[in-house]
């Protein structure tokens, strides 16, 4: 075997186990939906194991479960031939690099990014999630050529609090929580103040659910849960403190309850735990991402409508000369990608070192890349904006 085949066994694990499986185990629910949606997720146990072999799925890294999946696992052969099936598909966004600017010549580049996994690794304590100096760096100067917004799962504040950068606009809470800058960057277009918030009719009951309950009054607590005030204090927070590893965290809009630091083999117990909490709110739903379960409202809304919604904001909404460009890892940043994907307008760039079904025109392995990708970007407006000096001058 030369050295080029030869490939890590958690290579070998991560595309068994990504490409075996959809991008979610059941579609969200419609309205009205909800109910039939828990009750499969409740009476039918390959359905809950569904739901546990797509968690392991979600996390490429993962090196187990392939000989569940398979009595055999592929020969390295066949993984690199999937490896690079998957890369014709999904090229590298550094590689065509100059197609992609070639492709945005006359238009308005219009930057999206998700942050944990895309600027910043992702890492065991979501507290400690930091972007680099390098990377802040990069974003700064993309947000100074371009209108820039920062999309995350993370509530508004806390990702404000990592990025640390004031000439953003940022969408937190998947979107549900959108804020631009106080200073908003001059474009073409005629742009309008943003401050909005999709979800704030839930906001007491997704903060009972995330034990935030020091904003509630008992009696409030009492009333959304019909129950005791003690059976609503406790919650999330409560149901899940005996598996070890589990953090919940309160995103406003959201609550998500990380599971990286959770043995494998206590999967099933969590996911019982959250769904137990999940059967007093008929207007919360659950979906899952890198390591992490989401409970979110039952409303139409995600990192696509957030990304439509800037658009329109920007004064972009029906501008043909504005190309989007979107650059995220999770499954939630599939709702952005498949928007411009549907939109014929712009194109996602898949943040992923395995191959797995996805929405994006483009790919790039990690953040690093992410990176690299920016500060190219800056240097071809540098570059381009000099050009065009030059032939104004003439």
């Amino acid at each position: 075997m030369t050295k080029q085949n030869v490939v890590p066994a958690e290579v070998v694990a991560a595309i068994a186990v990504a490409t075996s499986y959809p991008l979610f185990p059941y579609p969200p629910p419609r309205a009205g939906g909800r109910k039939k949606y828990l009750s499969q997720l409740e009476l039918r146990g390959g359905r809950i194991s569904a739901w546990v072999d797509s968690m392991k799925a979600s996390s490429p890294t993962h090196d187990k479960g392939v000989v569940a999946l398979s009595a055999a696992p592929p020969s390295v052969d066949a993984c690199l031939d999937e490896q690079s099936a998957w890369v014709m598909r999904y090229p590298s966004a550094l590689t065509m690099f100059e197609h992609i600017m070639s492709a945005s010549k006359g238009k308005q580049i219009v930057m999206f990014l998700d942050y944990d996994g895309t600027l910043s690794p992702i890492v065991n304590d979501p507290d400690s999630a930091f972007m680099s100096d390098a990377m802040r760096a990069a974003v700064r100067d993309v947000a100074r050529c371009f209108p820039t917004a920062i999309v995350s799962g993370r509530c508004l504040d806390k990702v404000i609090k990592f990025v640390r950068l004031a000439n953003l606009y940022y969408a937190g809470s998947h979107g549900m929580d959108i804020k631009g800058p106080k200073k908003p960057r001059r474009t073409k277009a005629r742009a309008k103040p943003v401050v909005f918030q999709a979800a704030s009719e839930f906001l007491p009951m997704i903060q009972a659910v995330g034990f935030s309950s020091d904003l509630l009054a008992p009696n409030l607590c009492c009333y959304l849960l019909a129950k005791t005030p003690l059976q609503a204090y406790k919650a999330l927070l409560e149901r899940t403190k005996s598996t070890a590893g589990v953090k919940v965290e309160d995103n406003k809009f959201c609550v998500s309850v990380h599971f990286r630091c959770v043995d494998e083999k206590s999967w099933s117990l969590l996911l019982e735990q959250v769904r137990a909490v999940l059967k007093e709110y008929p207007k919360l739903w659950l979906t899952q991402g890198r390591k992490v379960l989401e409970i979110r409202p039952t409303i139409n809304w995600d990192k696509g409508k957030a990304l439509e919604f800037l658009l329109e904001s920007l004064g972009f909404a029906d501008c043909k000369n504005v190309m989007p460009v979107y650059i995220g890892d999770d499954r939630t940043d599939e709702d952005a990608f498949k928007v411009l994907r549907d939109r014929g307008q712009g194109f996602g760039i898949l943040v992923s070192r395995f191959p797995k079904e996805t929405n994006a025109t483009y790919s790039l392995k990690e953040p690093s890349e992410v990176k690299d990708f920016l500060v190219r970007l800056v240097e071809w407006n540098r570059l381009s904006t000099k050009a065009r000096s030059r032939v104004s001058i003439g």
